[in-house]
């Protein structure tokens, strides 16, 4: 009927969906790769590093950038911001609108499409680790949000998660063209820190306060209520918030070292380039330019400006 709401909920059949934009993503990849980013790079002549690391900053930029905008619209249209109470009300969300459960199949089949995506763009051995573990991460997170039905407090961590990310793989991208401009590295800075501040504060508005004040939810299999009984218990509340403290803290850590040795380095530059100048300096002051002793030389005997030798003559005695 006209004005009929359907919802949805995650099943098995998830998994044929994922698998489909699976393949989806990879032409993207393919399509952003070939028409966007390697006519960038014949004009940058990149070495094999920076070429690498070009690529992955490329592909993130258009993934993050699409997925701010459709998680911001989503968050939008469904009023999770104008209305935060939203996010923890009526827990469990078992049933999801169309847009919520799309889009979160389009997250999970594109972090996996990234694991066939190593072996196709030849990433270098050093570099599989460190992006192994950020698909991990990501994937675990949009997992347990989906399946913990913690879909609308996913969304906003999402959206301040892939703003942050944005704003880095951005500042590379322009710094791989022109290596003096790291303003935008600045801006990363303030975001990255702006959004780790919101995200342990949801944690625990959500968690801490907005969960323990929803009615028990009993265990439920037929209403597909799985998981949302583990957060009645207090003691899995509190393990889940100190995870999530202990995972910020670590990461805060990290941000902080990470800025420090770079301001370090910074200083270090100015300071060496100070002691080059002054060295220069000195050394145009202490170089005076010699003296040329009056009149010429004429095959190796001075002579006068007048054109007489400088020698005196010898009076001969008469």
């Amino acid at each position: 009927a006209d004005g009929e709401l359907v919802q949805y909920h995650y099943g098995l059949k998830d998994l044929v969906t994922i698998l489909f934009y699976i393949f989806i993503a990879i032409i993207l990849h393919a399509v952003v790769q070939e028409y966007a980013l390697d006519k960038i790079n014949r004009r940058l002549h990149l070495s094999k590093v920076k070429h690498s690391k070009f690529n992955e900053s490329g592909q993130l930029v258009a993934f993050h950038l699409t997925s701010v905008i459709w998680c911001l619209y989503v968050v939008v249209t469904e009023g999770y911001i104008s209305n935060p109470r939203t996010l923890w009300e009526n827990y469990p969300h078992v049933y999801l609108p169309f847009q919520v459960k799309f889009f979160y199949l389009c997250q999970l089949a594109y972090w996996l499409h990234a694991l066939p995506e190593l072996y196709f763009q030849k990433v270098r051995k050093e570099e599989i680790p460190r992006q192994l573990r950020c698909i991990a991460l990501y994937l675990v997170h949009i997992t347990g949000a989906y399946l913990l039905n913690l879909t609308r407090l996913g969304l906003i961590l999402l959206l301040l998660q892939y703003l942050a990310e944005f704003f880095f793989h951005m500042a590379r991208l322009v710094y791989f063209t022109d290596e003096n401009n790291e303003k935008l590295f600045n801006v990363w800075a303030v975001v990255f820190v702006v959004t780790r501040l919101f995200t342990l504060t949801l944690y625990i508005l959500v968690i801490g306060f907005g969960l323990p004040r929803v009615e028990s939810q009993a265990l439920d299999p037929e209403r597909g209520n799985l998981f949302s009984f583990l957060f009645n218990n207090i003691l899995f509340r509190m393990s889940v918030l100190l995870l999530v403290c202990l995972f910020q803290a670590s990461v805060m850590w990290r941000f902080i070292h990470f800025q420090l040795r770079r301001w370090r380095e910074y200083w270090n530059e100015q300071s060496s380039r100070k002691r080059v100048t002054a060295a220069t300096t000195g050394t145009k002051q202490q170089t005076k330019p010699l003296k040329r002793d009056s009149g010429y030389h004429e095959n190796g005997v001075v002579k006068a400006e007048n054109g007489t030798s400088p020698r005196t003559k010898k009076l001969k005695s008469p």
